[in-house]
């Protein structure tokens, strides 16, 4: 067990993945089930009272729909923040938590190079992102029928999903690359935190002033729901940036992580 640091890693947080997986997945679906609440000339009506910033900050423009409500309230929002919680803090932890805990070097002890260390502790969190997007998606399929979610293609939902886990790659990157690179759990969760605001910013609040309509395009939310994969399928463009910037910072984070000194 201790040599593969990947069935380790699945083992020792198996709890609290179990418990992310299941809570992130039911948020979702719970906030998925109102959309029959927000089907009807009421809602609709008190909705066009709200000031148009407000909506647009919110992800609110195009909620006519159900696909469009699931992209504003259970993706964009509901869904979008807790991966992100999740992604961090566990990309994080990856290396720099084992490091400030005192144990990495023990970990380190064994015939395992760090950066095999740490691609094996990347690909678990990998396993725990998919099972995020997995189970939400099978949720939301049990309540297709009861919450009146029609006109939902198979391959709309798998298009969703798959922006979905970049999306967690993406920020357990962040976490990961890191925590990685300084050994630090506290500063690799406030890089994060901070790509995530801005991110939240630059997609629907920062957008909207003149000038600076160009910030959405680097938004990881205008990511990952941006071009609405629910309503227009896959976008290859969201996908490779996302892709590739996840590749990108867990290779800088490895390559600092085999030349730096471990904290003991």
């Amino acid at each position: 067990m201790l040599r593969n640091s990947f069935t380790k890693w699945l083992w020792d947080y198996r709890r609290s993945m179990i418990t992310w997986v299941l809570s992130v997945a039911g948020v979702g679906a719970m906030y998925a089930a109102f959309w029959p609440t927000m089907d009807n000339p009421a809602m609709r009506e008190l909705l066009e009272n709200y000031p148009d910033e407000l909506l647009e900050a919110l992800n609110y423009t195009d909620i006519a729909s159900p696909a469009g409500y699931l992209n504003a309230t259970v993706y964009g929002l509901v869904v979008g923040l807790l991966t992100v919680v999740y992604s961090v803090s566990a990309g994080a932890r990856s290396i720099a938590g084992d490091e400030e805990a005192g144990t990495l070097d023990l970990v380190l002890a064994h015939p395992l190079s760090r950066v095999k260390l740490g691609l094996q502790r990347f690909a678990a969190f990998l396993v725990s992102a998919a099972a995020i997007s997995i189970v939400l998606l099978v949720f939301l399929l049990l309540l297709s029928g009861p919450a009146r979610l029609e006109g939902i293609s198979m391959s709309s939902y798998l298009a969703q999903h798959l922006h979905l886990f970049l999306f967690a790659a993406l920020f357990g990157a962040v976490g990961f690359g890191v925590g990685a690179a300084t050994g630090r759990r506290g500063l690799a969760i406030g890089v994060g935190a901070g790509f995530a605001v801005f991110g939240f910013a630059a997609n629907g609040i920062l957008s909207q002033i003149d000038g600076l309509e160009w910030v959405e395009g680097f938004s990881p939310f205008n990511w990952l729901n941006g071009g609405s994969p629910l309503q227009n399928g896959i976008q290859t463009g969201d996908v490779l940036v996302m892709a590739g910037l996840t590749v990108v910072l867990v290779s800088l984070g490895l390559w600092a992580f085999s030349r730096r000194d471990i904290a003991v």
